[in-house]
């Protein structure tokens, strides 16, 4: 049970599904395989690498394109402009047999452990295969799959997981994969997907909400707290909440379902005239007043106050 021998293990697999003749690759991304990988990963007595690295294979049989080793995957959805990856329905359905169970694990409720942390703490701390497991999350909406959809609706999947994004607001590298995912739902073809996040989650109430309140709150329950004795500090999510919001905007004003839903809250439309059109305004270095850009033959920027 040696991490080290895991992630071996999945590199290889890996490989072997990018690479190998098609007869190979296939047995891999049977369903039985797929059933027998989260038997052995779900198992109570297994260390969390196996989980975390068996759900690297599932990536990478969902997108051969990504690679998702390390503390970060060099595959992002710029890279392809956010476009849908195809993957085998069968191979799809061995993995939904276990998206309950794997979502089980998505809970922090029951957890004891404590991480101190330079602004507080964290109980319990996010963990490698929690945010795996979110990661999974967000290719598998990549791949169109109704079924998939369905699932994760029926779960309440991606309302847990938003929950996460605001419970955890210092860790980037899931704030970076749940906006992948509300992008992904958003720009879904199906309008219950569409619906579910923004009626059923309220993300953009959620969003008004973190706007209220840009500080870390102590005595709130929540896995993320300050530190005694200490200013709380702003929270990290603002960036990535400032890039959904601006989504959603554009996404508006193509499609009737979040137009409407925007529409309707009026605290969304004084909060975008108040404050984001100022972020976006500050944001924009086009128009910052410190200086003009004069390109010398040299190629070398000179910045005039």
């Amino acid at each position: 049970d040696s991490p080290e021998v895991h992630t071996n293990t999945a590199e290889t697999l890996c490989a072997i599904t990018r690479f190998a003749p098609a007869g190979l690759s296939a047995k891999i991304s049977s369903p039985s395989f797929i059933g027998r990988l989260f038997s052995h990963a779900l198992e109570d007595s297994r260390p969390k690498s196996v989980l975390v690295n068996s759900l690297s294979i599932c990536i990478s049989l969902l997108d051969p394109r990504r690679i998702s080793f390390g503390a970060y995957h060099s595959y992002n959805r710029q890279m392809t402009n956010g476009s849908t990856v195809t993957a085998n329905p069968e191979t799809i359905e061995g993995m939904l047999e276990s998206l309950g169970d794997l979502l089980k694990l998505l809970d922090v409720s029951s957890a004891e452990n404590l991480l101190p942390t330079t602004y507080g703490k964290l109980q319990p701390p996010l963990g490698k295969h929690r945010l795996k497991i979110v990661e999974f999350i967000s290719v598998l909406l990549t791949v169109g799959s109704e079924a998939a959809e369905k699932k994760l609706i029926d779960y309440e999947a991606v309302q847990r997981i938003i929950n996460l994004f605001f419970e955890y607001p210092y860790n980037n590298f899931l704030h970076h994969h749940v906006e992948n995912i509300i992008i992904s739902c958003l720009e879904s073809k199906s309008s219950s997907l569409q619906e579910h996040i923004l009626r059923d989650c309220d993300f953009v109430g959620k969003i008004i909400q973190a706007e209220k309140h840009l500080t870390l709150e102590a005595g709130t329950n929540k896995p993320t707290s300050p530190a005694e004795g200490k200013s709380p500090p702003r929270i990290g999510s603002i960036g990535h909440l400032t890039r959904i919001s601006n989504k959603l905007i554009q996404l508006g004003n193509t499609n009737s379902v979040i137009q409407e839903h925007l529409q309707g809250i009026s605290e969304w439309t004084d909060w975008y005239m108040n404050v984001l059109s100022n972020r976006n305004a500050v944001g924009n270095v086009s128009q910052w007043a410190c200086g003009y850009v004069v390109f010398l033959d040299l190629h070398v920027f000179l910045f005039h106050g």
